[in-house]
């Protein structure tokens, strides 16, 4: 089992934190203002590694929520509205290739369907999972503040299945990862099934060479909490 008690990391900031304001650069320094339509965009750098971890360009990645040890991108923010207008209910999107490996596989061995029928006979589970959808609809509502949507169409929607299900292990331990050990307990149970997956050297297609100076994946998560907002 992979041990949940991670390094501590500052605190994240939080809309509701006086001493933080949305549009202060330096509470917000991954963060990039660009126009009044797309306010925040991941670093350049980050937004290349991304793209080569999903083979695809990224919709909607404003932020770079968990960072593997070797200092690229592992969980990625995403803003409840695509550029195109479609409502994107998955805030925090997994894009590691090892961690959607692990994901993928542990989803095919039917623990999906073990973990919600646990949901159904543990109260206290089933309560913990709830908070978890709340705390992910927060999140997401926040995040639509500041950068100026609102998204009704997906309204009390959270992720992986939540409050009730599981449907998608790759969004809740993205949430795992993000928000820290505590807050998902089905995400963090994933992460200590699948295991230290930062320790497998990142794959081929990831390594550009705008990042040859980070380190190949190995050792703990340097940084397992959200990276300021």
């Amino acid at each position: 089992m992979t041990d949940l008690s991670y390094p501590p990391t500052d605190p994240p900031c939080h809309p509701d934190d006086p001493s933080c304001h949305p549009d202060d650069p330096s509470c917000h320094p991954d963060e990039v203002r660009i126009s009044d339509s797309t306010k925040y965009v991941l670093d350049p750098t980050d937004a290349a590694i991304v793209e080569a971890q999903l083979g695809r360009t990224p919709r909607g990645a404003v932020q770079v929520a968990w960072r593997c040890p070797c200092g690229k991108p592992g969980v990625v923010k995403t803003a409840p509205r695509l550029p195109d207008g479609t409502p994107f209910p998955t805030t925090y999107y997994l894009t590691c290739p090892n961690a959607v490996k692990a994901c993928s596989t542990l989803e095919g061995s039917g623990w999906m369907a073990a973990m919600t029928r646990r949901l159904g006979a543990d109260p206290d589970l089933a309560r913990r999972y709830g908070d978890a959808h709340r705390s992910y609809i927060a999140d997401r509502q926040a995040l639509g503040v500041r950068l100026g949507q609102d998204v009704p169409e997906i309204s009390g929607v959270s992720a992986g299945g939540m409050p009730d299900r599981v449907k998608c292990v790759h969004a809740l331990l993205a949430q795992a990862l993000a928000k820290g050990p505590g807050v998902n307990p089905v995400g963090d149970e994933a992460l200590g099934i699948v295991g230290e997956f930062w320790k497998t050297p990142c794959q081929p297609r990831v390594l550009l060479p705008e990042a040859g100076s980070l380190k190949p994946c190995q050792g703990s998560p340097a940084q397992t909490n959200e990276e300021k907002q």
